[in-house]
């Protein structure tokens, strides 16, 4: 698998680059190294245990691999750090300076490949930031199912099981996209490991989790800033007392959030709709625009299904996504209540 295999090559690269600019930096009795070698055809990811001796002390973390940091990937490494025995360690091609100082608040330790790091393990504490990236060095590989129409077809193909089997015309139908599209995107799905050919069954969704987490991280970046059609104002909890029509417009984010699960207080009003619609929602709702505004409206990207859905609701992955997006680590308990009660039957493999 080319796709594939092209990512692991770049995470390798990475990880070389970050260990040696670490150790020019700092003093290390032993260099960074894994401890075992990930299953074929994994990611190296938590999975991955490493460890280092700094000062006489050995350290051990599960390494997180990226070639970017994100909003959304900050919450995925609170998320992901509930779950280890070792504490994470980030390891990424660029930390710039105001992420480095975000990271240290919330106390996710990382490296990078520029030699910036922050480790805190008592009696060891690194804190380095302010180098520039690399002039050469491991660049991310452009992945078109990434992009915004391979996030259409992923999301459908992650919300209703068995998609993929369908055929390419009623797969282009379902997630919005032109039926040439969907040629491309599979072909590359297949080579990243994520569809496997299952002969007369058809491809079948693999690697789920991986795929979740690398849509969720992709979303906030490369689609979602696509769909948003405006920010507006409108009078105190307005939201509250307003019902949707499903097909006209649905909540998303902390609203959604909200209303699945009776435990955040929203500060941010999402809502997916139409573009043709928003004019008469504007005024129904005596919305006005405002840069600053608390409500937010994009447009939906997928379609109907015949799937029951919660009222008025977009599906919880999008939801679970909007709250990742935010970056607001207020987000994160509700967030991972969503991905526990609705997230993961989706993702649990055949």
């Amino acid at each position: 698998m080319a796709g594939e295999q092209l990512q692991q090559d770049l995470k390798k690269e990475i990880f070389r680059l970050a260990a040696e600019a670490l150790a020019d930096h700092v003093p290390l009795q032993r260099g960074m190294e894994t401890l075992q070698n990930p299953a074929p055809g994994t990611d190296v990811h938590p999975d991955t245990p490493i460890r280092m001796v700094v000062h006489g002390k050995e350290l051990r973390y599960h390494a997180e691999i990226r070639a970017n940091v994100t909003k959304a990937q900050k919450l995925l490494l609170l998320l992901n750090r509930q779950k280890r025995k070792h504490p994470i360690l980030l390891i990424a091609r660029h930390v710039n300076t105001e992420t480095a100082e975000d990271l240290r608040k919330n106390n996710i330790e990382f490296i990078d490949t520029a030699g910036n790091a922050f480790l805190n393990n008592p009696p060891v504490y690194v804190f380095i930031t302010g180098n520039r990236p690399p002039a050469t060095g491991a660049r991310p590989p452009v992945i078109r199912a990434f992009k915004p129409a391979g996030l259409k077809m992923i999301f459908g193909f992650l919300c209703h099981p068995g998609l993929e089997r369908k055929t390419y015309r009623e797969i282009a139908a379902a997630a919005g996209v032109a039926l040439g599209t969907v040629d491309w995107i599979m072909k590359e799905l297949k080579e990243l490991g994520f569809l496997i050919d299952m002969g007369r069954r058809g491809p079948r969704l693999a690697r789920k989790e991986t795929l979740l987490q690398r849509w969720v991280t992709a979303y906030p970046e490369q689609l979602r800033p696509k769909l948003i059609l405006g920010r507006y104002k409108g009078m105190p909890d307005w939201w509250q007392r307003k019902r949707l029509l499903p097909l006209h417009a649905q909540w998303g984010g902390e609203v959604a959030a909200e209303k699945m699960t009776h435990y955040l207080k929203p500060e941010l009003i999402t809502i997916y709709t139409g573009a043709q619609n928003l004019p008469q929602f504007l005024l129904e709702n005596r919305l006005k625009a405002d840069i600053t505004g608390d409500t937010e409206i994009l447009e939906k990207f997928w379609k109907a299904t015949e799937e029951r859905q919660p009222e008025e609701l977009v599906p919880p992955l999008l939801v679970y996504a909007d709250l990742l997006a935010t970056g607001n680590q207020r987000n994160l308990e509700t967030a991972t209540t969503i991905y526990e009660q609705h997230i993961v039957r989706l993702i649990r493999e055949n």
